[in-house]
């Protein structure tokens, strides 16, 4: 089933500068979105004429379309190796989840894949899952390269990919389990290099800026890399100090035939036109298959939406209001990210300069911690530290500074700048109410004008939730 996109489209992250695209799209009848109220939505797809087609895959949702009884197992035998299900079982993946079930047979087939789905869906280790069916243990080469956003994220991929990989006492002691190496920001680069020297490892797991590092220096080759997958896609392209880098990479390595491409990600804006150029640039071959899940997930029950509406010039005040009057034990204050212009120009991040205004205005004694992308590996690592050492913290930070960051007992989440879409107010939504067991109330408020009111209440029709205002 396939559909359309608009013709006039803004200028995208992944689109190439120097050749403007112009696809022969045409327009659909239907309104699409990341989420619907309509349960048995048909989830839209690129239609492009000639021999660039990629298809889609339909996910209603009430469930998914096909192998709804097969188990993970089933899914899997004859493709993963038995020790590897194993361990997947051991740790209660049994049953796969909805975008499980609608990606493994897509990516077993050797077919490049989009899988676009929330948070917390399963996309890791249905990319794991692949990576073990066609990594080939008794080979000293890189097979399988997986770049994260941070390095926070990268420790989590790693751990499960190191899980599933260890070996069982009763197997052949000759046979060599296969090695994950975390190439993370931060990470001994000396030792690295000896490893890669001595023994590559099957899998290698790694930020784009210590990855580059290696690949520059040339200590490290994906010649024989079978399997690329870019973990949280939106974000890397919405870096603007990464973003070359990746292209880079997506370019240089797009020569290799018998490559297998897996882009993943909860969030895709205009992903019709991303499945486009990831054709035209070569990132993907062009059979490429979009798996887009996407079910209606209520809100917790715990969660409570609230805004307020200010002049741009008294979001300070607000917050400084609104800080005293919750009198949060542990919070996170998001803020957007700082633009081009601000930074040709010279100023400060916007994150910094809350920063500093909080620390001069607010007294609470709360641990006030900043968080931002281009922190250097050091702070970062302190800064995480000191707040979960901390009995209550105030966290001021960026959407991607934060990902991948596990904050169980935030009870309060502050919108300083509304996020760019309904799956990044989800993303910051669920930064609190994680605490296991609890009962107590968390709160989500929006500081915005008054122009920004339809925004939130976008949100909420496509989120199903409701906002409650606030007035001082």
């Amino acid at each position: 089933m396939a559909c359309s996109s608009a013709p006039h489209l803004r200028s995208l992250p992944w689109t190439s500068t120097a050749r403007p695209l112009s696809p022969p799209f045409t327009r659909s009848n239907s309104k699409l979105s990341l989420f619907s109220d309509h349960i048995n939505r048909t989830v839209g797809c690129l239609s492009i004429s000639g021999s660039i087609s990629p298809t889609c895959v339909e996910q209603s949702d009430a469930g998914t379309t096909k192998n709804t009884s097969s188990g993970l197992r089933e899914l899997c035998q004859g493709r993963v190796p038995d020790h590897v299900l194993r361990r997947a079982e051991e740790v209660g993946y049994i049953v796969p989840t909805h975008v499980q079930r609608e990606a493994l047979p897509v990516l077993f087939s050797g077919r490049d894949c989009v899988i676009h789905a929330q948070t917390g869906s399963g996309k890791t280790l249905a990319y794991l899952l692949l990576i073990y069916s066609v990594v080939n243990a008794q080979r000293s080469s890189v097979q399988a390269l997986i770049v994260v956003p941070t390095r926070e994220l990268g420790m989590q991929v790693t751990k499960v990919a190191r899980m599933l990989a260890a070996k069982y006492p009763e197997l052949d002691s000759e046979q060599r389990s296969c090695t994950v190496m975390a190439l993370l920001d931060g990470g001994t680069l000396r030792r690295h290099k000896s490893w890669l020297k001595v023994e590559p490892p099957a899998i290698v797991i790694a930020t784009l800026r210590s990855l580059c590092q290696m690949l520059d220096k040339q200590i490290l080759k994906l010649d024989t890399m079978r399997v690329l997958v870019i973990d949280e896609v939106d974000f890397m392209f919405n870096s603007s100090r990464e973003v070359s880098s990746l292209r880079k990479l997506l370019t240089t390595y797009s020569s290799i035939n018998n490559r297998q491409t897996v882009f993943a990600s909860a969030s895709i804006p205009q992903h019709r036109r991303f499945l486009y150029d990831c054709i035209q640039q070569k990132w993907t071959k062009a059979d490429v298959v979009h798996v887009h899940v996407n079910p209606v997930e209520p809100m917790p029950s715990c969660l409570y939406h609230r805004f307020v509406v200010c002049d741009k010039r008294e979001r300070n005040s607000t917050l400084l209001h609104l800080l005293q009057s919750d009198a949060p034990k542990s919070a996170i204050i998001f803020v957007g990210e700082q633009s081009e212009k601000s930074k040709r120009a010279g100023n400060a991040p916007p994150t910094t300069a809350l920063f500093e205004f909080l620390k001069t205005s607010y007294g609470e004694c709360l641990e006030l911690v900043l968080l931002e992308e281009d922190m250097n590996i050091n702070q970062r690592a302190t800064s995480l530290s000191d707040v979960k050492q901390s009995g209550g913290y105030l966290l001021v930070a960026t959407d991607i500074a934060a990902r991948g960051v596990d904050l169980p007992e935030t009870t309060h989440i502050y919108n300083f700048d509304l996020p760019r879409d309904a799956i990044n107010y989800l993303h910051r939504a669920g930064r609190t109410g994680r605490k296991p067991f609890s009962d107590s109330k968390c709160f989500v408020t929006s500081i915005i004008t008054a122009e920004e009111r339809f925004v939130l209440q976008r949100f909420e029709n496509e989120l199903l939730f409701h906002c409650e205002e606030l007035f001082f």
